[in-house]
């Protein structure tokens, strides 16, 4: 009888039933004098002592400004020390802090504002195209009520960060301890939006324990220790820099480093080598980037050992010049979903590098996941195509208020459905072999087509649109938007596309237009999207 796609990470490692505070200040015990923080753009260094003591202060800010318990807070920033310092001190205080993308436009912040009905934001200084102050001014969120700034800039009715630290030196120890009491690891601390092949995106809801334990799991494959020096160039609205960065650094001591506010491939590399990092993550975008950078010759590089891949594909050729010309013998790869928290498989710093480009690895420590028949739901034979589930701890808590979008993702066995399509080997490795829902994965962002298409339904000459992914060299896909005009129009790609900047994040502009009649479509009236997929790859 053949063996089943089911396999079960059991562990002599238990669980932990900590809170983020609790996991915190369990590495401050131990490490007090390390570094725990450093920001290169900022010329922010702290120990794991003097990183607390700027989180409790903050903390207490919170508490003067009358945050309570369950509150929403929004932070909407590029990757800077308030971010990091923001993510500490908002667990201590029972806050739900929501990550907000710092390429949104009025639209998509108002949308996530409303929603998760944020009572405070946090917004960073401007940065590139983004005035996080004027663009915040054109929003109208009824429960948004305080707004914290930093950097250089004034927002009128906002309070300045150094205020709100002010505020907190105000506020005695023993009331912030007295909250920190109320918390309770399966509590909810974090809002991460992310969009569905339908509707609006929705608010994926983590809890202490799933993120806690995610992260500190990610880090044991990864063999960090204390000793360790991981440079985050991913952001931190992301799990892959909130959770497989920045947690997984607090859970076994390891220090931030921080090159930039978003990636630049030469800081990058100058940081790697000025801090003499251990560890690096990216999406392959990233790698490919640094590698092929003009000067990438020139920094030592020599200190690396591991780090993450992930967000889509890695290229055989990439990793080989990961793991040699980059040093990076252990990097690992990880899959998972913002719902999962989000890593349930991670190759480990054995796997050949066949099975690293090939597979994800195998399943994390207690984490269920089994492979079935998308029709039928029966797991199928280990060899055999079928949808992804995963269940166990690492499973969110909910979409925040929207009942109806959880129980269609989150089975009545508790069993998250990926939509994604897999293979599991004899040994458990399994292979992400494509997508049953229409996501675009474009440089490691995740894109939702329906989003693109109700945007661009917006525009007064299109009758029709229809948004899928093709394949690209740099960035593993890229947006392409087939269009119908309304009768008599006319109107260019480069139109449409210029239409587009501004209004909606820069990377969910399609960087392809086709013109056409009709699309072919299904019976029932759905546009058959794999066709136009397949009729561009024929033209290509």
């Amino acid at each position: 009888m053949p063996e089943n796609s089911y396999v079960h990470g059991a562990s002599d490692i238990p669980l932990l039933g900590t809170t983020i505070g609790e996991i915190f200040d369990r590495t401050v015990a131990r490490f007090p004098d390390r570094e725990a923080l450093v920001v290169r753009h900022q010329g922010v260094r702290l120990t794991w002592a003097g990183l607390k003591d700027v989180c409790e202060r903050f903390a207490r800010g919170l508490l003067a400004l009358g945050l309570e318990k369950g509150d929403r807070i929004g932070i909407w920033s590029p990757n800077w020390a308030e971010w990091v310092i923001a993510q500490f001190a908002t667990p201590r205080i029972g806050a739900i802090l929501v990550n907000i993308n710092p390429a949104n436009r009025a639209a998509e912040l108002e949308y996530a504002l409303r929603q998760s009905g944020c009572s405070a934001l946090i917004i960073a200084p401007p940065l590139k195209t983004s005035n996080y102050a004027e663009i915040l001014a054109e929003v109208e969120a009824p429960e948004l009520r305080t707004v914290i700034y930093f950097g250089d800039q004034t927002v009128a009715g906002g309070y300045d960060w150094e205020a709100v630290l002010r505020l907190g030196e105000e506020v005695p120890a023993d009331v912030l301890r007295a909250r920190e009491r109320e918390q309770h690891f399966d509590d909810p601390v974090n809002i991460q939006y992310t969009s569905g092949t339908t509707g609006f995106p929705k608010g994926a809801t983590l809890s202490h324990h799933s993120i806690v334990n995610n992260a500190f799991f990610i880090a044991k494959r990864m063999r960090l220790t204390e000793q360790d020096r991981l440079c985050i160039p991913v952001p931190f609205y992301h799990c892959f820099g909130m959770v497989l960065g920045n947690l997984a650094c607090v859970t076994h001591g390891s220090t931030m480093v921080i090159p930039a506010p978003s990636f630049d491939a030469g800081q990058t590399l100058e940081t790697v080598e000025a801090e003499r990092c251990t560890a690096l993550h990216g999406v392959p975008t990233m790698f490919i980037a640094e590698i092929s950078h003009p000067e990438f010759g020139k920094f030592d590089l020599s200190s690396l050992r591991t780090g993450i891949m992930a967000g889509s594909a890695c290229p055989v050729e990439v990793m080989r010049q990961v793991t040699t010309r980059m040093h990076m013998r252990e990097v690992t790869i990880c899959y998972g979903m913002t719902e999962t928290s989000p890593v349930s498989f991670q190759t480990t710093a054995d796997d050949p590098i066949e099975k690293r480009v090939a597979t994800v690895g195998k399943v994390h420590p207690h984490v269920e996941c089994k492979i079935v028949d998308p029709e039928t739901g029966a797991i199928v034979p280990r060899g055999e195509t079928g949808e992804l589930l995963s269940r166990g701890y690492l499973l969110m808590l909910g979409y925040w208020g929207n009942p109806d979008a959880t129980s269609h993702s989150i089975d009545a066995a508790r069993w998250m459905h990926t939509g994604d399509l897999a293979v599991m080997d004899h040994d458990g490795y399994v292979s992400i072999v494509g997508r049953s829902k229409d996501m675009i994965i474009r440089g490691g962002e995740n894109i939702y087509p329906r989003e693109i298409e109700e945007f661009l339904y917006g525009h007064p000459l299109i009758r029709d649109v229809s948004v899928i992914g093709v394949p690209d060299d740099k960035y593993g896909e890229e947006v392409m938007a087939w269009v119908i005009l309304k009768p008599g129009a006319e109107v260019s790609g480069e139109l449409l596309g210029e239409w587009c900047r501004g209004r909606i994040t820069h990377f969910k502009v399609p960087r392809y237009w086709r013109f056409v009649d009709a699309f072919p479509m299904t019976v029932s009236g759905k546009v058959q999207k794999y066709k136009l997929r397949e009729m561009e790859a024929e033209r290509r």
